[in-house]
């Protein structure tokens, strides 16, 4: 450079050297600024003083961020010389603590760098911050998944063995911290991380050693860790820290790991051979932390979760462990016993043993203030009833039965469902079932039917299938307004209520007044509707569909054209109709079509009448279903017998409204009742079948001489080109002017269609099933379907059903010999 140019101009060469200045600051955003100074001393003095700032307090470390810190921080910890990197990483460590921090550093993609800190060339203090830095920022799930994508994890292993303790401290931390996540359990195995944890348990630290056992419990859950601690002895270690008074403080944390073991096989068998099985459940009896003795029980209810470790606890005695564990007055103790109770009874010895020892102290918990306790003694006393009548017959001995009836009431739901299957349970016994029935099981079972749990909804459903078996039971049910409940769970779209309800169904409606009211709440037409769904419907529906039709065969009769052999014609039968199958109305038996109505009348099936007309009786009067009279009654004791008020006037067969436009309230005094009249002409042919057919002994025999002598009596044969001259409409139509009435007596009738004919045999066949036949099974049972077709204008299989859609064209006047 030329002087004569810039003469102000001196060249720093020829200057003196500055003089060292020192400054001081109090203004953090002036220190922040020095971060950037090329001078490695100014840069160090800065790290010092945003570190000591940063260490008082979380609001400070926060200014810092706002200041621009974090940026100049993070790429110092890259820095060549060793001091700063030291410095800066420091800072780092300290400063990620704050969670605001922790948001600009995951933007600032800090992760890899802080990383690389960590490799072993590094001093001590590096490896203490950066792991610190890690073990803050890992408690962020995008964190995790860039660390373990980083190849983060395996260093952070080699840092257990550091001899460092907080070195060990923070990458343990961090370790944990990414084992929440399923998929890094698997890499701990990959990389042989069990080993260095196993050491840390040796630690002189707690710390470590309670966060190593933590680590461990949380990556014992996957399958291959266990097989991995098992064949590097870890249980041993486990085992000797519960023996150790000294450290209680573990005891607790180290029972979570053996829990997750004693899931193995494996590791049940191994523990039971070294004789630590027996020390785990003593040291169930007798721990006196409560916290450890809970942790004890669970490690049972654990390892009874697979069934060859449920004989080696049975083997060892586990029954009168747990019932010693039900009196301690600590409820979690009590709850996890009773759960433990509940899963060992899946084993039928241990079933046995609970028996004997365990119903009196779980009736006691029934009673307990606790909810969580209640409802596990019920789950326990569920399981423990279940196919084992002592065990049942133990609960009413230890006078459970009035309780249990209570809490169908409790306004847990747990409770409730529990409770009602041990009651299901129970029934099983009829002197049980009484005792129950007795104490009101059938109105309290209403309110479970109206949960809003699913659960206690089938479980409630199931227990009224079970307790409604007889007529007393149904009545107290169909009173307290059940049937309203449980015909509304057959629309649930939960298959197991709807399985349930649909059995409940099935069971109620053996008698007559429950089948009427389930009829009139529209419990038909909702089966039809479930059963024409291939997703919906199932066995249990259809039986309930066939039982309701069993009541009122009439409606059955009606809407299929077909009754089987299965189906017994009883008193009060009719035919009102062909009606065509729909949705959305209730069916109304009194709405009679203009067809012909057949019914029979007669209480054991012996005497059987028939009627057919019009929609409304001649005389005005309002009809109800007539009771019959044996056969050893006369016509007149038949006509002068009163009703005995058996069904409501909505369930009458036949109804018709008195006094149409007048309302009066004594209106059910004036009530008018008709008694269907007594058919003494079929009476006479019951008789004289009888004797027709009593001396055959042939079944065969019988059918074709009964056959005949249905066809004899209803015209005979008639030829297809002559059909047009069997005028049995105008026969009816006089019939029902002879008697005024259009209620016409099936033996008056002397030329029936096809219909009246295949009515006739069966009511017959159902009339004499019990008198005349005492082989076991109807006669028709063992019924060609080809010749009866031809012999009588009517299809009946070899069940023996009953079906009005066959014409008569094929009828003969004398059936083949068979």
């Amino acid at each position: 450079m030329d002087p004569s140019v810039f003469p102000h101009f001196v060249c720093p060469s020829a200057l003196p050297q500055f003089e060292p200045l020192l400054i001081e600051s109090k203004n953090a955003a002036t220190v922040v600024l020095m971060l950037q100074s090329p001078e490695l001393e100014v840069i160090l003095k800065a790290c010092e003083a945003i570190y000591r700032y940063a260490e008082k307090g979380d609001e400070n470390k926060a200014i810092l961020a706002e200041l621009g810190a974090l940026e100049p921080i993070s790429r110092l910890i890259k820095h060549e010389d060793k001091p700063v990197r030291r410095s800066a990483v420091m800072v780092l460590g300290v400063i990620s603590a704050q969670n605001d921090v922790k948001k600009y550093l995951r933007k600032m993609n800090v992760i890899p760098s802080v990383i690389e800190l960590l490799e072993p060339e590094e001093d001590v203090v590096i490896h203490e911050f950066a792991s610190l830095c890690l073990s803050f920022l890992s408690s962020e799930p995008a964190v995790k998944v860039q660390i373990l994508n980083e190849d983060g994890l395996e260093p952070l292993i080699a840092l257990l063995s550091s001899p460092d303790p907080d070195v060990k401290k923070n990458s343990l931390e961090t370790i944990y911290n990414l084992v929440q996540d399923f998929y890094s359990r698997a890499v701990i195995c990959e990389l042989n991380g069990i080993a260095p944890l196993l050491e840390l348990l040796n630690s002189d630290y707690p710390v470590i050693q309670q966060l190593t056992l933590k680590t461990l419990a949380t990556i014992t859950s996957d399958v291959e860790t266990r097989m991995a601690l098992r064949e590097l002895e870890g249980l041993d270690y486990l085992i000797e820290i519960l023996g150790t008074n000294d450290l209680s403080d573990l005891h607790v944390d180290a029972l979570l790991v053996i829990s997750n073991c004693l899931e193995d096989e494996d590791t049940m068998q191994l523990i039971q051979q070294t004789g630590a099985l027996d020390k785990l459940m003593q040291f169930a009896r007798t721990a006196t932390l409560v916290d450890v003795q809970r942790k004890s029980v669970n490690a049972i209810l654990r390892a009874a979760q697979n069934s060859k470790n449920k004989k080696i606890l049975h083997d060892h005695g586990v029954e009168k462990i747990l019932v010693g564990l039900l009196g301690p007055d600590n409820a979690e103790i009590r709850e996890t016993a009773c759960l433990a109770i509940t899963v060992m009874c899946e084993n039928e010895s241990s079933k046995v043993s609970f028996g004997k020892y365990v119903i009196k102290p779980l009736v006691q918990l029934l009673q307990n203030d606790c909810g969580e306790v209640k409802e596990a003694a019920a789950l326990a006393l569920s399981s423990l009833t279940t196919a084992n009548m002592n065990n049942s017959i133990a609960v009413y001995k230890a006078r459970g039965t009035e309780p249990l009836v209570q809490l169908l009431a409790n306004e847990r739901e747990g409770v409730v469902a529990h409770v009602a299957a041990v009651l299901t349970n129970m029934s099983s016994q009829n002197i049980l079932r009484s005792n129950i029935q007795a104490k009101g099981v059938m109105a309290a079972l209403v309110d479970p039917l109206q949960s809003a749990s699913s659960l206690v909804q089938s479980k409630a459903a199931l227990a009224v299938s079970a307790f409604a078996c007889d007529s007393e039971a149904r009545e107290e049910f169909r009173i307290a307004g059940g049937l309203v409940a449980l015909v509304r769970l057959l629309n649930s779209n939960i298959n197991e209520v709807r399985r349930s309800a649909c059995w409940a169904v099935f069971v109620c409606a053996s008698d007559e007044p429950t089948c009427l009211e389930m009829f009139r709440l529209g419990a038909l037409e909702i089966l039809q509707e479930i059963n024409l769904s291939t997703c919906r419907k199932n066995n249990f529906s259809e039986a309930a569909l066939q039982k309701l039709f069993e009541g009122n065969l009439s409606i059955k009769y009606s809407l299929y054209d077909c009754l089987s052999s299965s189906d017994i014609i009883v008193d009060g039968f009719y035919d009102p109709g062909r009606v065509s199958v729909t949705f959305g109305c209730s069916w109304c038996p009194w709405a009679l079509s203009d067809g012909d109505v057949v019914a029979s009348s007669g209480e054991t099936g012996d005497l059987v009448e028939s009627v057919s007309g019009d929609e409304k009786l001649v005389d005005g009067g309002e009809w109800t279903t007539g009771r019959s009279v044996s056969k050893d009654k006369s016509p007149r004791s038949r006509d002068e017998e009163q009703p005995k008020g058996k069904a409501s006037d909505a369930n009458n067969i036949f109804s018709k409204t008195k006094g149409k436009g007048k309302e009066d309230e004594d209106e059910d005094d004036d009530r008018k009742t008709w008694l269907p009249p007594f058919d003494a002409d079929f009476y006479s042919l019951v008789n004289e079948v009888t004797k027709l057919i009593s001396p055959l002994e042939n079944t065969r025999d019988r059918v074709v001489e009964l056959a005949i002598f249905v066809a004899e009596t209803m015209g005979g044969g008639v030829e297809r080109r002559k059909l047009h001259n069997f005028y049995w409409e105008l026969h009816l139509s006089e019939l029902k002017y002879e008697l005024k009435s259009n209620v016409i007596p099936i033996g008056k009738i002397k030329k029936g269609f096809f219909c009246h004919r295949a009515l006739l045999f069966k009511v017959t066949c159902d009339a004499l099933t019990s008198s005349v036949f005492k082989k076991g099974s109807q006669i028709v049972l063992h019924l060609h379907p080809k010749r009866t077709k031809r012999a009588l204008g009517l299809q009946l299989s070899r069940r023996g059903c009953l079906d009005r859609r066959v014409s008569l064209e094929n009828a003969q006047p004398r059936l083949p010999v068979l």
